[in-house]
């Protein structure tokens, strides 16, 4: 019997929502404190998104207790529930909806035994702020008086039932972020901010280019205690002081001798790479259907360099070996996957390695955060009793962290005299776009190519369809198309690593489609807004994307030289959260945002502001990638390794942002964090063929580019 077509997982247990399901221990997941505490213990991770504080409204929420006494534990492999990577915008979908579970069961477990004890009927007694009161208003006992009894020593019921909307008085209101006050006010809470006892500190010295093998490495002075450590190609120094680790890695740097090659496409043909390079298919969607002769058709490229993750911080962890366990502080987003490949890469068993996450700086994607962590158990192996603390330098972080992987799309569309769309055909060309840890039978980490024992890259692969893809993520148009046609090519070849950043697919599959609408309504002589409405049966898309023009006064916009507007909407992976964006450009030296207006719908809004600060992020974000960004390399080695030759968008260039959320506080809650990326570039883009009437093809959108499409 296939008991998964009946609701009930092939385990045998019935599913419970989230993360829940495969971590089913209540005591996982929380645990009270005979002061007047809870902790939780999400295995989701802080990386500036505001989600500790969103998991703690919920948890106080279920509980009914004080938002104040929610404590949230950072998470750590002997403790926390594995919830694999915080990515994809799903940190409240899994662990959210898990511990609104947990946390209900916990409150169920709780009064049931206060039931039992008073005799008073369990659906008779209130919670409030963690005592249980009669219906005359006597204290029966509380969360806290019961706190040594193991009363969550046990799995997860299904029987919880969580308050229903209606009920709620926590979540859907904004609250300050937990998190903020330490960073506003300076205390040691970063990774990089850790000191332990007998710490070293060390710099790892990379390669002059990709593929390099180490040779001769001349003997020399070196300044205070530092010395050199090496392992075939990983060449690092370790010193008790930082600055003298600073001076002996540049002076190790001049001693080396590199064996190099070319493996790089030259980057002017990195373009016609993307469509030679041996590729497998993925088909992606498809529908066939009688269309007339077409009055409209459209043709188009769409393509995109690699991009770096630029992280403000640069990657940082802290390694101690004892001789028997590894211990290690990382700002990993997925730190059990981070273990899996580490047991890989140290040849140890996962038992022997214990991971504590700790902030740095936000990256949303795949950065460096994961190789750093294996560099400095590396050199901590080689120093045990020490805490080895490994900082990576700007080059590093810009040279040698995954990169989002170049991407081309093409699109083909279809419509009649009036707009109609007929038919629709759309491929896409990259790398995976997944290069995480632990995912496959080799490390991914950047060190483990490097060992005297070295291990192959492994191809990066692509996240599953079901859960969005990475080329193929929203590579559906989600407008009303009779015949369809969409398929994607994950390349098989790899010239550097590719890997996760914000949005994957989305940015550039957004951008080909919502372009290509625009061409079709102006090919129509109709204007955008109406053109999409009148091809969208979603309603929900409808009515972001209708706020968002009110929003800007897209009916009584006004021309003006050398000004545009532009208009976008898609829902982030045709099952996540919606967003439409309208933007305002300038052209003057070169293209500025001026001025951005996002409409969102994220189904239930746990903590408002934070989402506002999502969406005005993200959409922040993908301004600077698409009017600045590209790594730059020629046949060797990445040559954008300094923010003068990586920039990044200033703050006097960020555009004014307004946001306003579309309210559903029945509808399950969807992840904010990358839903407005694709729309804000799109918009861009229309906007720039508004102002100047052309379409630009080629990312960034810098005035060279824009000369080539003209």
């Amino acid at each position: 019997m296939n008991l998964a077509f009946k609701g009930i997982p092939e385990d045998g247990k019935p599913r419970l929502p989230g993360s829940l399901h495969v971590n089913r221990r209540l005591d996982r997941w929380l645990t009270f404190h005979a002061d007047g505490r809870v902790t939780i213990r999400p295995g989701k991770v802080e990386l500036g998104q505001g989600i500790l504080t969103a998991l703690a409204q919920i948890s106080a929420e279920e509980l009914d207790v004080a938002l104040a006494r929610i404590r949230v534990q950072a998470a750590a492999t002997p403790e926390s529930p594995d919830e694999a990577v915080t990515s994809g915008s799903l940190s409240v979908q899994e662990s959210g909806m898990a511990l609104r579970h947990a946390c209900a069961d916990a409150r169920r477990i709780f009064v049931s035994v206060v039931a039992q004890r008073t005799g008073v009927p369990a659906e008779d007694i209130a919670v409030r702020d963690g005592d249980f009161l009669a219906p005359d208003g006597r204290v029966l006992g509380s969360y806290w008086a019961m706190a040594e009894a193991e009363l969550l020593a046990t799995e997860a019921s299904p029987e919880a039932t969580p308050k229903p909307a209606a009920d709620r008085q926590v979540v859907g209101r904004s609250a300050p972020r937990l998190d903020l006050p330490d960073k506003v006010f300076g205390a040691a809470r970063y990774v990089h901010d850790l000191r332990l006892p007998g710490m070293l500190h060390a710099r790892v010295v990379r390669p002059p280019s990709r593929g390099a093998v180490l040779g001769e490495l001349r003997d020399g002075p070196l300044p205070g205690d530092a010395r050199v450590h090496r392992d075939g190609s990983f060449l690092a120094v370790v010193a008790a002081q930082e600055h003298h680790a600073e001076q002996a890695a540049e002076r190790v740097a001049r001693r080396a001798g590199w064996d190099e090659r070319d493996t790089l496409p030259d980057d002017a043909a990195l373009e016609s790479w993307l469509r030679s390079a041996p590729s497998e298919p993925i088909e992606v969607a498809s529908r066939e259907a009688e269309t007339p002769a077409p009055a409209h058709r459209i043709k188009a490229s769409f393509y995109r360099p690699f991009l770096a993750h630029a992280s403000i911080g640069t990657s940082c962890a802290v390694a101690r070996w004892d001789g028997a366990t590894m211990e290690i502080w990382t700002h990993s987003q997925g730190i059990f996957n981070l273990r899996a490949d580490l047991t890989k890469a140290l040849r140890l068993p996962a038992e022997a390695i214990v991971v504590r996450h700790m902030e740095g700086a936000g990256c949303y994607g795949h950065n460096g955060a994961d190789d750093v962590a294996l560099d400095a158990a590396l050199v901590a192996r080689a120093n045990p009793g020490h805490p080895v603390r490994i900082l990576w330098s700007r080059a590093e972080e810009l040279g040698w962290s995954p990169f989002s992987p170049a991407m081309l799309v093409e699109v083909e569309a279809e419509a009649d005299a009036g707009g109609t769309l007929q038919r629709w055909s759309q491929q896409g060309w990259s790398n995976g776009h997944s290069g995480r840890p632990g995912r496959g039978k080799d490390p991914t980490l950047l060190a483990a190519s490097m060992l005297a024992e070295p291990f192959p890259v492994p191809l990066s692969i692509n996240p599953p369809a079901a859960g969005g893809g990475g080329i193929q993520r929203n590579a559906v148009p989600p407008y009303r198309v009779p015949a369809l046609d969409v398929r994607a090519h994950r390349l098989l070849e790899m010239p550097v690593r590719a890997s996760a950043l914000r949005g994957l697919g989305a940015l550039v599959n957004v951008w080909a489609i919502e372009s290509v609408m625009d061409e079709i309504a102006t090919l129509a002589a109709e204007d955008p807004l109406a053109h999409r409405l009148r091809h969208l049966d979603d309603a929900r898309a409808r009515d972001v994307l209708s706020e968002a023009a009110r929003m800007a006064g897209w009916a009584t916009r006004e021309k003006q030289e050398g000004r545009g507007f532009g208009l976008a909407v898609s829902r982030y992976k045709g099952t996540g959260a919606y967003c439409a964006a309208v933007a305002e450009i300038e052209a003057a030296e070169r293209i500025f945002c001026r001025r951005l207006w996002l409409a969102c719908d994220v189904g239930e809004a746990i903590n408002p502001d934070g989402i506002a600060n999502q969406v005005e992020g993200g959409a922040i974000q993908a301004t600077s990638m698409c009017l600045m960004e590209a790594v730059r390399h020629d046949t060797r080695t990445v040559t954008s390794d300094a923010w003068e030759r990586y920039p990044i968008l200033r703050f006097s260039e960020v555009p004014q942002v307004e946001v306003t959320m579309v309210s559903r506080p029945e509808a399950p809650p969807l992840g904010a964090g990358e839903c407005s990326l694709g729309p804000t570039i799109a918009a861009i883009a229309n906007a720039i063929a508004d102002a100047l009437g052309v379409r630009v093809r080629h990312w960034p959108f810098t005035p060279d580019n824009l000369s080539r499409a003209m």
